[in-house]
């Protein structure tokens, strides 16, 4: 007999019913109701979510009518392209079983989708709202990009289109070094590589063996929101938030947004402008600089122009160079004046001192002394007073001359002859060193009047023409003159019209 048989009216009395555990009513549930259900496909709404640490995903299904409780194994819930969400309207694949512990029924889900693209862009929604609360998104913590990077990182698929397409345009543009790091932009494995290639690529040291990138690219071709949806993954964009190297995110279409188009530096509408927007144009950037130099160029010309028509216009202000030469030639004429009368001056007292010290001769010297001696001898010989007191005055006057033409005044001569000397010298110093500041000045001056004459200017290859005395400036002037005088720095000439 049948558990589960519909018709009582055929079962024996009750009282021979067979008694069963609980365990085996239980097991007889559980295969009634794995075998009657098996695979099916359910649409609900998620609510309850539990992610416990064993990996496993607890989750409730449910509608406006009943709740049934769902659970997905470690296994296959790391291989789910769309992760579970409370409010996410879903469809799951699974097996209807139950739960004897609890005396409930439950369905083991081995495929969760969402329910059509309202789900999609509802759980969208909600992640976006959620990251961009906590700053992710804000505008002010977006860096600039390089202007012209050294080297660029990308990361693609290494077998599409696009890292063709971003080679080639910057081959075309500014060619850089370009380091790939190939990921899978789809499915399962998207927004883990993705978000380990960023990161790598910001561990990376620079100027090292892999250096460092300057600037990061992201890129992927069109595709389904589906396609796309490891680019809405939230360890992509908070990876894309924490890189210390500005990015640019280049997924999709001009028409595809992506959460990591948020949290990038720069949103590139398509990988070939991904690549425009990293490197400028070599072309016109040589351009560029070439106008730049020929501005520099023409504002240093014109800088020089409007300082030698200043300089011409004050040099007019100037008086003549003769006019300046007149004083200090003037003063020169009254000092060489002077010079020649202090020099006069000096002739008398040399004179002077030459015949003194003639006298002073060693024999002039000799016969004094000789005198001496003689008055000596005769005073010795004379007995009268008078006599004696006569020749005593005359020794006295004797020995005071004497005294004053001994070795004494000879010093003193010597004396005044080196203080003579000495001034002298110290005088025709001061007269050369005035004379030489004075041939300096002059010697300025003239340089000065050549400098700011018409002279330097004939050098130049320039010409002065005159007629009948006078300067001319105009063909008008120079048609009414019988004959020029045209100057050029090397002479004159005499042309007539």
């Amino acid at each position: 007999m049948d558990l589960f048989d519909d018709h009582p009216e055929d079962s024996p009395a009750q009282g021979n019913n067979p008694e069963y555990t609980v365990g085996e009513l239980s097991g007889a549930i559980k295969r009634v109701i794995e075998n009657e259900f098996g695979h099916v496909r359910l649409r609900a709404e998620v609510g309850r979510v539990s992610l416990p640490r064993s990996g496993h995903v607890y989750l409730d299904l449910k509608d406006d009518a009943a709740v049934i409780s769902g659970i997905i194994w470690k296994g296959v819930a790391s291989k789910l392209v769309t992760q579970a969400e409370e409010g996410m309207e879903v469809i799951v694949t699974g097996r209807i079983t139950t739960f004897p512990g609890q005396s409930k029924y439950q369905i083991i889900i081995e495929d969760l989708q969402p329910a059509g693209m309202g789900a999609l862009m509802a759980v969208l929604e909600k992640r976006k709202t959620a990251l961009a609360a906590e700053g992710l998104f804000d505008p002010a913590r977006k860096r600039p990009l390089p202007y012209l990077p050294e080297i660029i990182g990308v990361i693609t698929s290494p077998s599409g289109a696009v890292i063709r397409d971003i080679l080639h345009r910057l081959r075309d543009r500014f060619p850089r070094k370009v380091l790939i790091w190939p990921v899978a932009v789809q499915g399962t494995r998207c927004a883990p590589e993705v978000a380990n290639a960023i990161a790598g690529f910001n561990r990376l040291t620079p100027g090292g063996a892999l250096p460092r990138p300057d600037l990061i690219i992201v890129a992927r071709g069109g595709g389904s929101v589906e396609d796309l949806w490891g680019f809405n993954e939230e360890i992509v964009v908070r990876a894309a938030a924490a890189s210390d190297i500005p990015l640019i995110s280049a997924v999709g279409h001009e028409t595809d947004t992506t959460l990591i188009d948020y949290a990038s530096d720069k949103r590139a509408p398509t990988p070939t402008a991904a690549a425009e927007l990293a490197v400028p144009v070599r072309v016109e950037l040589m351009a560029y600089l070439d106008q730049q130099h020929a501005r520099l160029s023409r504002a240093l010309t014109q800088g020089l122009v409007q300082r030698g028509q200043r300089l011409r216009d004050m040099s007019r202000a100037l008086p003549r160079p003769d006019s300046l030469l007149d004083s200090p030639r003037q003063r020169l004429d009254r000092a060489a004046d002077r010079l020649t009368r202090a020099s006069k001056l000096t002739d008398f007292p040399k004179l002077r001192l030459e015949r003194a010290g003639a006298r002073l001769d060693p024999a002039l010297m000799a016969g004094v002394q000789r005198r001496k001696v003689r008055l000596a001898d005769l005073s010795g010989g004379l007995r009268p007073a008078a006599l004696r007191s006569r020749l005593s005055q005359d020794r006295r006057r004797i020995d005071m001359a004497a005294a004053r033409l001994g070795p004494a005044f000879a010093r003193e001569h010597t004396q005044q002859l080196a203080r003579f000397k000495r001034a002298e010298k110290s005088l025709s110093e001061i007269a050369n060193r005035q004379i030489s500041n004075w041939q300096s000045q002059i010697t300025a001056a003239e340089r000065l009047r050549r400098t700011l004459g018409y002279e330097a200017t004939l050098e130049r290859g320039f010409a002065v023409v005159r007629g009948a005395g006078t300067v001319i400036t105009n063909t008008k002037d120079a048609t009414q003159q019988p004959a020029l005088e045209i100057q050029f720095a090397d002479g004159k000439i005499i042309v007539r019209p």
